[in-house]
């Protein structure tokens, strides 16, 4: 078994078959519709759904920075209404102060109030007692039985104590009046704390009214991010579905990658080998039965062959003494043309003669062909049928230790499927086929069977 000259195609793209993506792309057109111009539609329809995610990232882009700028606005929100807050208390306190020196005044009030009414009674007793000593005549004093000199002795006493009274009332009044000033004073200001209370509050009110619209319009800043991740996400799965159709188109004459899918799985089911790797081998040999060679057989005898595209002379297309009479008993077999079924062009060393889309040299097809047709059911299996050329290779590759599907033994089992021999420092080439063929194993299931359960 050995590699041949290949052209690889689009590896890495998610790939489907044109039947597969009918349904998720833009309409197909008229039957009579060109293989270029599908491609050239498919092209430019890729152009523009590439050119709408980029936009639509960009838009993303800047909703996460509106995003952040309103998050930003809210923090200084937050610190805002919490510095009301403090206000609010520091006020609160302050006008509980200023409540209990009005009380204190209160009763300061009351004591003076008391005090003045006591004077004002004693004050009118004195009073009355005037009016009576008013009222006294000389002729009363002289026949009075009180002396002469106490008489106007208690007269001169009682008006002492009337001016006592007087001063002390006029204290009162005094007193009185600044105690009311004072009271008035301190209404005064507490109104313009409970004025000040009432702003702040205000204040604060707007503050929460205004964070909650700019919380209101940071849910809807990520609603809108949410909604755009989403139509990029739908954008990037039908550009990938476009890809599939351009992949499809490009390779017409390839097996579509959803009927190679197919013949992988149900291989895979008969031998184990994980389906992503065997398409990554055929991938490998024939870009999935595009390559299937370039040379005809045109002497038995030596081997010798022909270019396809130019006619030309080509030495060694196939080894006489192994490979000739294998072939012409699998194309008798199969009723074709031994001299105009393409096969293999040789290396610049070495044979071709390699068959269909696996690559099967004929001795080593004829070594499982008997172990083919009973996996499939069939009489004769044919190296150019794509679903017997994959479940040779399965079959085959099975053998090599490829179904335990571990990356050590899938790799190795590439590099036996190229050469005999497993991947080592002593044979460079196999090492370069045994990691090419991972490389497309891992980018065909992340990118083309993965994402097929998600669309």
């Amino acid at each position: 078994m050995r590699s041949y000259y290949v052209r690889f195609g689009l590896v890495g793209m998610m790939i489907l078959s044109l039947t597969f993506v009918s349904l998720q792309i833009a309409p197909r057109t008229a039957s009579s519709e060109t293989v270029e111009e599908k491609e050239a539609r498919l092209r430019a329809e890729l152009d523009e759904v590439t050119r709408e995610i980029a936009e639509q990232q960009k838009i993303l882009e800047v909703e996460m920075q509106k995003g952040q700028s309103i998050a930003r606005d809210i923090a200084i929100l937050t610190a805002q209404i919490n510095e009301a807050k403090l206000n609010i208390r520091k006020k609160n306190l302050a006008i509980e102060g200023l409540g209990k020196d009005i009380n204190s005044k209160t009763k300061e009030i009351t004591i003076l109030a008391d005090r003045i009414d006591e004077n004002r009674e004693s004050l009118a007793q004195l009073i009355r007692k005037t009016n009576e000593m008013d009222t006294y005549t000389l002729v009363d004093v002289m026949l009075s039985n009180s002396d002469i000199s106490e008489f106007f002795s208690d007269v001169d006493a009682f008006d002492t104590i009337k001016e006592g009274v007087q001063v002390n009332l006029g204290y009162i009044k005094q007193s009185k009046s600044e105690t009311e000033v004072a009271r008035q004073s301190l209404d005064k200001k507490r109104l313009e704390e409970i004025n000040q209370k009432i702003s702040i509050e205000v204040e604060k009110a707007k503050i929460e009214k205004n964070e909650k619209e700019k919380a209101y319009l940071l849910s809807l800043s990520k609603k809108e991010q949410q909604n755009y991740q989403t139509q990029i996400k739908s954008k990037e799965q039908k550009a990938a579905q476009i890809r599939a159709a351009l992949f499809a188109l490009r390779d017409t004459a390839a097996i579509p990658f959803g009927k190679a899918l197919e013949f992988a799985t149900k291989a895979s089911q008969a031998t184990g080998v994980r389906p992503a790797f065997l398409l990554g081998i055929l991938t490998q040999e024939s870009n999935l039965g595009k390559n299937v060679g370039s040379c005809y057989l045109t002497d038995p005898a030596t081997g010798d062959g022909k270019r396809i595209s130019t006619g030309a002379f080509e030495d060694g297309v196939m080894k006489p003494s192994r490979d000739v009479q294998p072939f012409l008993q699998i194309t008798s077999e199969l009723g074709r043309d031994p001299y105009t079924t393409r096969v293999s062009c040789p290396f610049s060393t070495g044979y071709g003669g390699a068959m269909g889309p696996s690559q099967f040299i004929p001795s080593t097809w004829m070594l499982f062909k008997a172990r083919i047709a009973k996996a499939l059911g069939v009489g004769a299996p044919d190296p150019w049928e794509p679903e017997h050329a994959f479940m040779a290779s399965a079959i085959y590759l099975s053998d090599l230790g490829a179904g335990g599907g571990d990356y050590a033994s899938e790799r190795n089992a590439a590099c036996r499927y190229y050469s005999g021999r497993a991947c080592d420092s002593k044979a460079p080439a196999n090492k370069f086929y045994g990691d090419q063929v991972m490389t497309k194993a891992n980018d065909i299931q992340v990118n083309m069977i993965d994402p097929l359960a998600g669309i």
